[in-house]
């Protein structure tokens, strides 16, 4: 990923190694640490040491849209190291991660065993995504024609909190809640698209304590209006543990601000 040498893969194709080994394509060979771990996203950083390390293209502004042609990197079933070919078929598929809050990229390159961790890059070869072949492994489904990968923003963005933190810290505030469709911002009036109803609450987390209640409606977190359920996801994620963020909340009519502390998420 850079020229320090740190390396992104899967967490499942390193949980049981007892030492890892990485092969670059010149033929240096090298002893990999472990820097970090993060299960949910199933994502492990390595760091090996060299000079002059191959670094792959890496374009920030990127968006992965529904039909970009992309190539799969990897070595299938320990065959050596291929390249398969499609397209994105969709983005933001939440619903099959484990636990319903990680959004992959969904292809139809072929993606099997011995792919997971390798690269997902477009037609300029730049890296899109980590492909991740978890959700095939745990179903006796044919996989062809269907595989994930998780994006790169978000595949960068665990990389440098394990870095910084060794593990990934995620902030919690333990509301459950669901998008306002359009039905219902149209009763509400339409400022207020984007916002989500709560519909369960933590009642040891850290929204019971401040006052949060089921069918509250939360609008803005620290004054930026927020855009549906992924995104309160993210914001939360990202809020640092112990700090005291605003949330404004559509209470019977009403408008309120109410202080949360974060708490960090402990659950894998």
């Amino acid at each position: 990923m850079n020229e320090k040498g740190y390396l992104i893969t899967n967490y499942h194709v390193i949980a049981q190694a007892d030492q890892i080994i990485v092969a670059l394509q010149d033929g240096r060979i090298a002893a990999a640490q472990l820097v970090g771990q993060d299960r949910r996203t199933d994502i492990a950083i390595l760091q090996i040491e060299g000079n002059n390390l191959p670094v792959i293209p890496q374009n920030p502004h990127y968006q992965a849209k529904v039909g970009d042609v992309v190539l799969a990197i990897g070595n299938p079933y320990n065959l050596g190291q291929t390249t398969t070919f499609g397209i994105i078929s969709a983005t933001g598929r939440s619903s099959i991660s484990a636990d319903g809050r990680q959004a992959f990229i969904q292809t139809d390159a072929a993606i099997n065993e011995g792919n997971s961790g390798g690269a997902l890059v477009n037609t300029q070869g730049e890296l899109v995504g980590i492909n991740t072949a978890s959700f095939q492994q745990a179903t006796d489904l044919e996989t062809y024609g269907i595989s994930f990968a998780i994006p790169f923003d978000l595949a960068h963005k665990i990389m440098e909190k394990i870095i910084a933190d060794g593990r990934v810290i995620r902030g919690y505030i333990g509301v459950d809640g669901q998008d306002i469709n359009s039905v219902t911002s149209r009763l509400l009036g339409s400022e207020h698209i984007g916002g989500i109803v709560i519909l369960g609450v933590d009642p040891t987390g850290p929204a019971a304590k401040a006052g949060f209640m089921v069918r509250d409606i939360i609008l803005k977190i620290d004054g930026q209006k927020i855009n549906g359920r992924q995104s309160v996801m993210d914001t939360v994620t990202d809020l640092r543990p112990g700090t005291v963020v605003e949330f404004t909340l559509l209470r019977k009519g009403q408008e309120i601000i109410v202080p949360v502390t974060i708490a960090e998420d402990t659950r894998e």
